[in-house]
């Protein structure tokens, strides 16, 4: 049938472009010379017969060679110019019009249709425009005036005003205080997405829209009833950074901004938490609400006593209430250790092998031990039953086959200063503190022959559908929700609103091409880049892991070509700042195992602004903090400072080191690290000092004459960089923008779309293309029936270096995604109904357990006394007949 269907598609018509046709390949009329058809038919070993008088004009076709069998597998098509052809053709493009009116615009087929974009215009609408009212208004204030409305609308909340009711004036306000002290103004579209937050829905905006701007729209509303509002970012970074950031309105404004960090002193967590608005990160908050539920005395509680769940704005929110939900927070102790097992186990797998002993399910991600696995498990322990209750081996040797198979080092985890850590799929980011559970990361540790730690034992846990359940009101931004929806609609009762872009975007995504393996798919990157790179247009390389990243490395190593690698290794996560803000300049290139949610826009040309915060940073902190490296490469800056700016410079920094570090020379630091951070009576920590560097690269108003010296020093930085940035923004436009490439599809589309959307940010331009392998994780695992015979056809007929182009195998593709979404999307239901029964009983005994810290003695006597008397009734009512006499 390949054969059939081939010459089906490629009969030709005498005339000028009849030639001949082997029955093993094709070749399609579109030659410009004679020439042109032999070299290309050469290469493959195919003979052409070309008439002497044929020609063809430039650009009006080109020549084609196809394998036959992969003509028929991947549909290619060819060109003919015989009558048949023509009309055919015309007849499949009317017929492409029809289909695409019909099913690819939804508002020539219903003039009724509006798109969601349009939806939220039209909703929201009358809200903006009220809010612009007061604009003018707004600017006609002090500062003063500006904070003393702050307290009014805080004093009206709090008498009951409905927020509803302030929020034209609180968002106006807020837009006033970012355009004073950020010189940010929010756009009409931002403030749709500050009322759709407010609801309590998920505000979908694309990258660069400037969804951190938008959070303290709805915070600021939600705080001025004095319960608090927490905006939840991914990692520490983020949650800082924002912090210090887009804080600074809100502080000016009259609001108490704090912001937790992993590791913080129990004091310092427990004040920012009482902060008007708290800047924290998922895991940080799931933690601090179980070791709240551990503690042994009110002082030690963590969170608000009342109302510790108000409202919350939750950035990233796919990442976090899907991505992560498939596993729960845990708090656990340490239990009986036994690394001898784990190291014995190890030696055994060593002997198994796959398919004899055991079989692996990558879909389920487990090894099975089969008959004859046990029985060589057996022999080899010298044991009668691996399932002996008394002495069982058998978690052991599944521990240790699942670490063999399917957790692989710099994938699922990699190793730092003899140390197991897990690396984040979805973020690329090193998860330090965390473990796998059930003696799975000591049979890694016993893997990777490093030191075995103490097996751990569950003392408290939550998942986080449960834990974003006890917020009173609840909403989330990201870039991509629409897709999952449902899916926050059912778990969370969260509606997704889409909000309409400030500017047209103009992204183009180009079609995948597929490689029938690894090979042809890496070199068909590599040469993308070099081509790329040797116009000068910038390219950000998306992988899925480590491993994936460093191989493409190895391959520009060898080509010459300069790049920059963001990955979950320690010695690159440190430099993620500068390596994502230069990743817009010329000749950029910058390989990251993951850009879902790094949280910094690339810039076209570069971003000054960085650039100028960064060599104020490496020159202040240098001396505040000399026994860190606080040096950029010397290719990070587009420019040297001219001795006037390196003179400004130097004297702001040292009037600034003058004044920050310690009047007196009798501190004694307890430990190193302290010694490191202490810079200021012990007190200014480099978290202090970030804070008051941020202060001075924004515009809030402030007399501390250190900080107004910084400032201009700032500004003098960021002027000078910005001369030459432009010139490449400009350049880097005309070269079509910023080019992402993907090398492999992920489980999710979601992921896929937030990799697409590094680019092409505020109606910049900039273009994506996928690179895939039939031997990629969801075509292999996924994939179906269908793959597994495209796989085994086309290795048979295509070459390595042709890409496959095919309906069918886009088809193909699309399903497996949709295959993969739908597996893990049942894991996370099961999470969440097993946990929603445990949710009942850990609410209540929680909530009791509470009410004893808190609540008056008096009270607890009352309630102890209730239980007595429930307790002594079911007691004699189980244990008295009451038809019989006592």
């Amino acid at each position: 049938w390949l054969k059939t269907l081939a010459l089906a598609r490629f009969q030709t018509a005498k005339g000028p472009s009849e030639f001949a046709m082997d029955r093993s390949f094709v070749a399609v009329a579109g030659f410009k010379a004679p020439e042109a058809a032999t070299s290309v038919a050469d290469r493959y070993k195919v003979s052409v017969s070309v008439p002497e008088t044929a020609t063809r004009s430039e650009g009006d076709g080109r020549l084609q060679l196809v394998s036959m069998s992969a003509v028929a597998a991947c549909g290619l098509r060819g060109l003919a110019k015989n009558r048949a052809w023509r009309r055919r053709s015309q007849r499949e493009q009317r017929l492409a019009k029809v289909t695409r009116k019909l099913f690819g615009n939804m508002e020539q087929l219903n003039p009724f249709y509006e798109s969601p974009e349009k939806q939220t215009q039209k909703r929201y609408e009358p809200q903006v425009q009220a809010i612009n009212a007061l604009e003018e208004t707004m600017k006609a204030k002090s500062d003063d005036d500006l904070r003393a409305l702050t307290a009014d609308l805080q004093q009206r909340a709090q008498s009951g005003t409905a927020l509803e009711e302030l929020l034209p004036e609180a968002f106006a306000l807020v837009r006033e205080g970012s355009t004073r002290v950020l010189g940010l103004r929010h756009f009409d579209v931002q403030m749709m997405g500050g009322i759709a937050l407010h609801e309590g829905n998920i505000a979908e905006m694309g990258t660069g829209e400037g969804k951190t701007l938008v959070a303290i729209l709805a915070a600021f509303l939600n705080a001025l009833s004095g319960k608090g509002v927490h905006v939840v970012t991914v990692n520490d970074y983020l949650a800082r950074r924002d912090a210090e950031w887009v804080g600074q309105p809100l502080r000016f404004l009259g609001m108490t901004v704090g912001v937790v960090q992993n590791g913080m002193p129990p004091d310092q967590k427990k004040k920012a938490y009482r902060c008007d608005v708290t800047y924290v990160t998922n895991s940080e908050l799931g933690f601090d609400y179980l070791r709240d539920q551990m503690a042994p005395s009110p002082s030690e509680l963590a969170l608000r006593e009342q109302s510790p769940f108000n409202f919350a704005v939750v950035d990233e929110v796919d990442s976090i209430l899907i991505d992560e939900a498939r596993t729960p927070l845990i708090i656990s102790g340490v239990a009986e250790n036994t690394p001898t097992k784990y190291k014995v186990a190890q030696e055994v797998v060593r002997a198994l092998k796959k398919e004899v002993h055991y079989t692996v399910d990558e879909k389920q991600r487990q090894c099975v031990l089969i008959e004859g696995g046990v029985e060589a498990a057996e022999k080899l322990l010298g044991k009668d039953d691996l399932f002996d209750p008394e002495d069982p081996w058998f978690p052991f040797i599944t521990n240790a086959l699942n670490a063999k198979e399917l957790y692989i080092k710099d994938k699922a985890y990699i190793v730092k200063r003899g140390e197991v850590m897990i690396v984040d799929e979805f973020t690329g980011r090193v998860m330090e503190g965390r473990r796998w559970s059930n003696g799975l990361h000591q049979a890694i540790e016993a893997k990777e022959n490093v030191q075995i730690q103490a097996e751990s034992v569950t003392l408290a846990s939550i998942s986080y559908q449960s834990l974003f359940r006890l917020f009173d009101k609840l909403s989330g931004m990201t870039g991509t929700a629409f897709t999952e929806a449902k899916e926050f609609e059912e778990v969370y009762k969260l509606k997704t609103v889409v909000v309409p872009p400030n500017l047209v975007r103009k992204r183009e995504d180009k079609d995948d091409q597929v490689y029938v393996d690894d090979i042809g798919k890496w070199k068909a990157v590599a040469r993308e880049v070099e081509n790329a790179h040797r116009i000068g247009r910038p390219c950000l390389i998306g992988t899925t892991n480590v491993e994936n990243s460093e191989i493409i490395a190895e391959l520009l190593d060898a080509l010459g070509v300069a790049y920059q690698l963001l990955n979950a290794k320690p010695e690159n996560v440190a430099r993620e700042t500068e390596i994502v803000a230069s990743s817009g300049r010329k000749y950029a290139v910058t390989i990251a195992t993951n850009m879902a949610g790094r949280g910094t826009d690339i810039l076209l040309g570069g971003n000054p602004s960085m650039m100028a915060r960064l060599r104020l940073r490496e020159e202040l902190y240098s001396k505040l903090f000399p026994r860190k490296s606080w040096a950029m490469p010397e290719e990070f800056y587009p420019v040297d400072l001219t001795p006037e700016l390196e003179s400004q410079v130097q004297k702001a920094v040292s009037q600034t080191v003058e004044a920050w570090k310690p009047k007196e020379n009798n501190l004694k630091p307890t430990s190193l690290e302290v010694a490191e951070q202490i810079v200021e009576q012990g007190r200014l920590t480099e978290l202090d000092a970030e804070e008051r560097l941020s202060l001075a690269c924004e515009k809030a108003p402030t007399d501390d004459e250190v900080i107004l010296l910084l400032r201009e020093a700032y500004k003098a930085l960021a002027a000078h960089y910005k001369q030459i940035t432009d010139l490449e923004k400009d350049e880097v436009r005309a070269l079509g923008g910023l080019l992402v490439l993907g090398t492999e599809r992920h489980e999710s589309r979601r992921i896929d779309n937030q990799l697409r959307g590094r680019c092409a940010r505020q109606g910049d331009p900039g273009a994506t293309r996928f690179f895939l392998s039939l031997n990629d994780t969801i075509f292999r695992i996924f994939g179906g029936d269908n793959i597994k015979k495209m796989m085994s056809m086309m290795s048979l007929s295509q070459p390595d270096d042709v890409p496959l182009e095919s309906g069918l195998l886009s088809n193909s593709l699309e399903e497996a995604q949709k295959k993969v979404e739908n597996y893990f999307y049942s894991v996370r239901k099961n999470v969440f109904e097993y946990d929603d029964v445990m949710d009942t009983q850990r609410k209540i005994v929680y909530g009791l357990r509470r009410r004893a810290l808190l609540d008056p003695d008096e009270d607890i006597r009352a309630t102890m006394v209730e239980f007595s008397d429930r307790n002594m009734e079911d007691f004699a009512t189980g244990r008295i007949n009451a038809s019989k006499p006592v």
